[in-house]
């Protein structure tokens, strides 16, 4: 077997940003433009917390710009081109990914592990309830779930199945299984229906065995993370639904799908190599070339705390030495940088963060503070290029003014 191939980790940082969509040129901010974008990064998590936006809406501006959301509304519910489902969590996929996520419907709740007894016996013990919703489905078409307990407080006597909790229990249940999804929504609110009627019919029905379904998402999720090792596609994409994976990744090697790379390390470990087995995907190698040979066009934004480049908080700190995690449940007092803190991506690095609030009524934009990394230049220029973000973030979110604190980082001169 020939040695593995020597990038550097700056090649390496530049290679995942750049599959992550954060460099180069930026697909148009349209709904071609956000096709573009899904079939690279394949995923948007979705999280309500609405602090500045909602992250499935600021990972896609940090790629595309200033859009127009209602775009992404009209893929998911309307043209059907995606559907939520779980994939890094409860997220926004592709429906032409449909067969990757099949195996997991058919299997939802299948073990021996504690939940997934119980989660059978509470099913079994529940089926004259899944039975209503199907056929309250059938007959309605898209109905949010206190409608159901509606239904369910007239037409049984005693209300047996009259709170929301069992109620929503089986719709997510049902929504594990693929028999049911997200028609569309209002606001938070969801509004479910038959699978059938919400899936396209063009979308791929073709049914993969476990093996089959690991070799493939094995593949997406690797082409996504651009560089990575086998635990860091474990939880990438379809996060813990790699049957077989160490199986999957040797085939992939024999097959010269995944090609071995070594990182040289930097700094004090400079001689030295990331720790681990590293991959490239085959496809990809003519973009490592390129990379190597100084092609790079870098960019600074500013990054969801779910953003997909930084989902996996280990890998975060490994490829950028840069250590994040969310505060929002942490309380006010013991918060080091703030409620909903965005990272700042600068060229290949992690430089910073910034804790920002959109003020709706208001239409402001309050920036409460701006924190450097202590190995960040402290410069002008990267001061401007920082600003230039926050102002981007502003227009997107409709902000006529932005207002800064006082915390902010010396010699970038912001605000």
């Amino acid at each position: 077997m020939s040695p593995s191939r020597i990038i550097s980790a700056a090649t390496a940082r530049r290679m995942a940003i750049t599959k992550q969509r954060l460099a180069g040129e930026r697909a148009t901010a349209d709904i071609e433009g956000m096709k573009d974008v899904l079939e690279d990064i394949r995923c948007l998590q979705l999280d309500p917390i609405r602090a500045v936006e909602r992250t499935q809406y600021l990972v896609l501006w940090s790629r595309l710009g200033n859009y127009d959301t209602e775009d992404l509304n009209r893929l998911i519910y309307e043209e059907n081109h995606l559907f939520e489902y779980w994939a890094h969590a409860a997220s926004i996929v592709r429906t032409a990914d449909y067969p990757i996520f099949k195996p997991q419907m058919e299997s939802y709740a299948a073990g021996n592990s504690a939940w997934a007894r119980r989660t059978r016996e509470w099913m079994t013990e529940n089926e004259a309830l899944e039975a209503f919703i199907i056929a309250e489905l059938i007959q309605n078409g898209p109905m949010s779930s206190d409608e159901f307990e509606h239904d369910l407080v007239e037409s049984v006597e005693g209300g047996i199945w009259s709170t929301g909790r069992n109620v929503n229990w089986m719709l997510d249940y049902l929504w594990g299984q693929g028999k049911i999804m997200v028609a569309h929504r209002k606001g938070l609110k969801r509004y479910w229906d038959l699978s059938e009627r919400c899936l396209p019919d063009w979308t791929p029905m073709e049914s993969l065995d476990k093996e089959e379904k690991t070799y493939r998402a094995a593949q997406i999720a690797l082409r996504a993370l651009g560089v990575g090792r086998p635990r860091q596609i474990k939880i990438h994409f379809t996060r813990n639904a790699y049957p077989n994976l160490e199986k999957a990744v040797k085939q992939l090697v024999q097959d010269g799908c995944f090609v071995p790379v070594q990182v040289a390390a930097e700094g004090q470990e400079a001689g030295e190599y990331w720790p681990g087995r590293w991959f490239v995907h085959v496809e990809d190698i003519p973009l490592l070339d390129r990379l190597e040979k100084g092609d790079w066009q870098p960019r600074t934004t500013l990054l969801s705390p779910f953003d997909n480049l930084i989902c996996d908080r280990d890998r975060t700190e490994a490829m950028f030495d840069f250590f994040y995690r969310i505060e929002i449940y942490v309380p006010p007092a013991k918060r080091q940088y703030g409620y909903y803190v965005l990272p700042i991506l600068h060229g290949d690095r992690l430089i910073g963060r910034v804790s920002p609030r959109m003020d709706r009524k208001k239409h402001r934009l309050e920036v409460e503070a701006v924190y450097a990394q202590e190995d960040a230049p402290r410069t002008a220029e990267i001061g401007a290029a920082v600003s230039g973000a926050v102002e981007e973030l502003a227009q997107f979110l409709g902000a006529k003014e932005i207002v800064y604190g006082e915390v902010l980082p010396a010699g970038w001169e912001i605000g």
